[in-house]
């Protein structure tokens, strides 16, 4: 289960964010929609424990996985390496296996520069359900990805909730992305940004 009730969020003199509440269950999807610079990252960051300069309170499990927009792969590290150092207990074999439920069992010896943005993705996902997480935030899993790549990814990450249910908090620009994964939409709106009236829900 994550919660979050976040009174207020600023930097400097600017509010960000104010008098948001959420919470997800076991094996729900929110999905966070709104406007570029609304403050939906700055939530999600929030919510991982990134960043704790902020009036309210969180809870979140203690297996929290985060995905965010870029890959952020060590690029000397092969793509096995970049799962063993964020779980060293897996060894080769296990990350040989996260891998391979991902679709890229055959990439494990390349390293970030050798592999798509696509693929690049894949290894991020299998870093992520690796350790069998409780939560799991997205942040733009399939930005910049063709539509193609993006489907493929999104019909992936929409498996491996399905198998692992995490409490998961989604954030995108695409409804049509939200409605596929979500199993309920959050909207922001305003300065400083809040939840909508009258919009949570699917």
């Amino acid at each position: 289960m994550i919660a979050a009730e976040i009174r207020a969020k600023s930097f400097g003199p600017a509010q960000v964010l104010r008098d948001i509440a959420l919470r997800v269950e076991t094996g729900e999807v929110l999905a966070i929609l709104g406007p570029s610079g609304i403050g939906k990252s700055t939530l999600l960051r929030i919510v991982a424990g990134i960043d704790g300069d902020f009036d309210g309170a969180v809870v979140r499990p203690e297996r929290l996985a985060m995905v965010f927009q870029e890959p952020t792969l060590l690029p000397w590290r092969t793509a096995a390496e970049n799962l063993t150092l964020v779980h060293p207990d897996l060894g080769r074999e296990g990350a040989l296996a996260a891998l391979a439920r991902v679709g890229i069992g055959d990439k494990a010896d390349l390293f970030p520069r050798q592999l798509s943005l696509g693929q690049q993705r894949r290894v991020a996902l299998a870093r992520a359900f690796a350790g069998d997480p409780e939560g799991l935030i997205l942040d733009e899993p399939f930005a910049s990805l063709d539509p193609d790549t993006a489907e493929e990814m999104l019909a992936l990450t929409e498996r491996l909730i399905a198998e692992a249910r995490p409490a998961t908090l989604f954030v995108t620009h695409s409804e049509a992305e939200a409605r596929r994964l979500a199993t309920r939409i959050l909207r922001l709106a305003g300065r400083p940004a809040t939840i909508a009236p009258d919009k949570e829900g699917r």
